[in-house]
């Protein structure tokens, strides 16, 4: 043991001049660490302790000289060295929490009651750190002979790090500053990290007791800080100036600063609200939690602040930053190379995500205009690129929780009536359509040739579809036969009986084509004209075999290859020029791995649309016995999700289908709207295909277009919507994504790598 007095032997820790945070690590390999925390445990403890010191000191002093800032950058970094060591161990969990003997604030005459803990100590001074005019903010004194500014009595919400949301000045871009904000903004991130070191819970309640300190009224600098890590993420340009091949010739230090200011917001907003006290604002009232006196609001001041952003041209700012950085991987130009590509479009979709699920004001602004379409693409762009990728099922997931939520609001139905103009090179046959178009057809590449551990985001896709269906005004002859080859794929026999909940996705697909024939027949002439070429499907369904001999004998086809969905079916046309295929991953490519997610049941929650086109909600009280909606779920989602997983994987007979279960469902399948119309059509069609001896689509199209069902089909059913609702199963799925995405991200220095985390588990592909 080295006494704590001992200044001499301490201080080469940290007074050498020019390390770099690489050099620590380095400098300071896993094996040393672990071997002092196990033999001389009191030598870790002073260093810890020294180290916050310092940057205490730094904190207190406003590091007016060079060999301070020195000093608290080196603490910061063999601090970001030596945490994760300390959380690994649950042993030495409680260290940073428990108050050191005589260390009080004021030095002897202070009682030890008053010492803080050190973790409190430690965030306090890197919040202060971060505005300390001249190392991480601009000065605003202008004399050299005044007195250096007070940081006691600094407002730091003039000190914020860039205009946008609640700022107006964008203060001089200063490498230095940004440089040492990134170290310190590391250091936050490092303390948040806690959360890596405890297994994912079932309840998601666990608050991280850093970011909840740091988060609340302790920090006399939440706001600004808030402000300036959103304002710096939202106002970063990538492009730049707009010269090609501009970031080649000059290093972009503003990219791993935006990058860090993003993960920390995220971290600091992993917030569950489905349990706060926040009310939930539905699509009738735009109130917040703010507008009432009552209900105070969630207690994470981030959080609290983000529930409040209300002012037009502040959305205005943050989502158009936002759709800037997400389309950035898209921007296609003449010269191979010549735009930076940011990489941090994950962290980007979680904190849209916290947005739109903490913020209904800016969930509805985002839908109000076409801007909302600037999300999407980007959006469809990643799911498309990914669909084959092993390692990055996570993002599929969120893109897919994204408009999840969207959907459930009739404004994103409409905007998807926007023509598709913009040509991103995307791995997909050509089409001339809407965006509507572009969702399906991407979604059906999803499903037909994504990888296998896609098959539970089947239920989401579709439900996206159905939520949308009854606002679409005029599906392209593609996305008709896209929709139309999955109902064929997916009501094969063998697939319908191989799995208890495969039914459902028939059932999503038949009410995407109820709503469309019914709310929106007039501009639908291709899907109707798809639906009359593909009738045998719907025969098929309405004469599916329930007798055990039929049943028993479509699961003999399990002995071929199990994959049901092939493209045989489905005219895929060229894809487009300039694309590239989606690729698997490169083997050996690490991942994290990720809870499962809730079952749709839990996801979202069933409301109708009134005549007036508002909501009400469908509650689990007992429904009208609708035929057209689809059967509730019988068993809890999680075990069907295995179920579907073996009966898909295994050949074992996990499930046996019996003819009452086929019988309970196939009773209630949709089918009187489509037969209806079949029964009208079909012969009109033909007829004019004998009279006139045509084989040419665009004569039968043309007779569609100006053909009419009024009278002639059943009374409309209601439009039920399935809207996304927050629960904890997806709070938790949020955590272990997001961490896991910073694991991964973080590799220079690699901060958490080969450290016992255990809210995960790293794979390689």
């Amino acid at each position: 043991p080295v006494e704590a007095t001992d200044d001499a032997f301490w201080d080469q820790f940290w007074a050498d001049t020019a390390t770099s945070v690489q050099d620590v690590f380095a400098l300071v390999p896993a094996a040393e660490i672990r071997a002092v925390r196990e033999e001389s445990p009191s030598n870790l403890a002073t260093l810890c302790y020294k180290a916050v010191e310092k940057l205490v000191q730094g904190a207190e002093s406003g590091c007016h000289s060079e060999k301070e800032r020195q000093i608290v950058l080196n603490c910061s970094r063999l601090l970001t060295r030596v945490l994760p060591y300390i959380f690994e161990d649950p042993d030495w969990r409680g260290f940073f929490w428990s108050t050191v003997p005589g260390a009080g604030r004021g030095g002897a005459e202070d009682d030890d009651e008053n010492a803080r803990p050190l973790a409190e100590s430690l965030l306090l001074a890197i919040a202060d750190l971060l505005f300390c005019p001249d190392f991480t903010v601009q000065s605003h004194r202008r004399s050299t002979v005044d007195s250096a500014e007070d940081i006691h009595s600094l407002d730091s919400c003039e000190y914020i790090w860039e205009a946008g949301v609640g700022f107006a000045h964008s203060p001089q871009p200063n490498y230095i500053h940004d440089m040492n904000r990134m170290e310190l903004l590391k250091l936050l991130l490092t303390c948040f990290s806690e959360a890596m070191y405890l297994p994912p819970a079932p309840d998601s309640s666990s608050i991280n007791p850093w970011v909840q300190f740091f988060c609340s009224t302790e920090n006399r600098h939440a706001l600004p800080l808030f402000t300036s890590l959103l304002n710096t993420v939202c106002a970063y340009d990538p492009v730049g100036y707009g010269i090609p091949y501009n970031h080649l010739l000059f290093s972009d230090y503003r990219e791993p600063l935006v990058e860090e200011a993003a993960q920390v917001l995220i971290v600091t907003l992993d917030h569950d609200s489905a349990t706060s006290a926040s009310p939930t604002v539905d699509g009738t009232t735009t109130g917040t939690a703010m507008d009432d006196a009552d209900p105070p609001g969630p207690e994470n001041l981030f959080v609290n602040y983000l529930s409040r952003i209300h002012r037009e041209e502040d959305f205005q700012f943050i989502l158009k930053g936002i759709a800037r950085l997400l389309s950035n991987p898209l921007l296609q130009t003449y010269l191979p190379n010549s735009t930076k590509k940011i990489q941090f479009h994950q962290e980007l979709l979680v904190l849209f995500w916290k947005l739109c699920d903490f913020n209904k004001k800016f969930l509805f602004f985002v839908l109000k205009s076409s801007d909302v379409l600037d999300i999407l693409v980007p959006i469809l762009y990643f799911l498309n690129d990914a669909r084959a990728d092993q390692s990055r099922v996570g993002l599929m997931h969120i893109g897919v929780f994204i408009l999840l939520l969207l959907s459930g609001e009739r404004n994103f139905g409409v905007r998807l009536n926007k023509p598709y103009s913009v040509r991103v090179p995307m791995d997909i046959p050509v089409f001339t359509g809407t965006h509507a178009d572009l969702l399906i057809v991407v979604f059906h590449k999803i499903i037909t040739s994504g990888h296998q551990r896609l098959q539970p985001l089947f239920d989401c896709l579709l439900t996206i579809v159905v939520n949308v269906s009854p606002y679409l005004k005029s599906l392209s002859m593609v996305a008709a036969n896209k929709l139309l080859h999955l109902l064929e794929a997916f009501s094969t026999t063998w697939f319908l009986f191989s799995a208890a909940q495969n039914h459902h996705l028939v059932f999503f697909l038949l009410e995407v084509f109820n709503n469309i024939i019914q709310y929106q027949f007039d501009g639908n002439s291709n899907l109707v004209y798809a639906i009359i070429r593909k009738r045998s499907v719907f025969h098929q369904l309405a004469n599916l075999p329930t007798d055990p001999p039929a049943i028993h004998k479509a699961l003999q086809r399990r002995r071929r290859p199990p994959e049901p969905l092939s493209r045989a079916g489905s005219q895929e046309g060229a894809s487009m020029e300039g694309s590239r295929p989606a690729a698997p991953a490169e083997p050996g490519t690490l991942k994290t791995s990720l809870v499962a997610t809730p079952g749709i049941d839990k996801l979202t929650e069933k409301s109708q649309v009134s005549e007036d086109g508002t909501l009400r909600s469908l509650d689990s009280a007992p429904q009208q016995s609708s035929v057209e909606d689809s059967p509730a779920t019988e068993e809890p989602s999680q075990a069907w999700r295995e179920q579907r997983r073996l009966s898909s994987a295994s050949a074992s007979g996990q499930w046996n289908p019996t003819s009452e279960w086929v019988l309970s469902w196939k009773s209630k399948l949709p089918l009187q709207t489509i037969m209806r119309l079949l029964q009208v059509l079909v012969p009109q069609v033909e007829k004019i295909c004998i009279d006139k001896g045509l084989t040419d689509e665009s004569e039968i199209l043309r007779f569609l277009q100006h053909g009419t069902l009024v009278g002639l089909l059943p009374v409309p059913h209601p439009i039920l919507i399935r809207k996304y609702q927050a629960n904890s199963g997806t709070a938790m799925w949020f955590r272990t994504y997001m961490w896991g995405v910073i694991y991964l991200r973080n590799v220079d220095p690699p901060v958490w790598y080969d450290t016992d985390v255990k809210l995960f588990e790293i794979q390689r592909v």
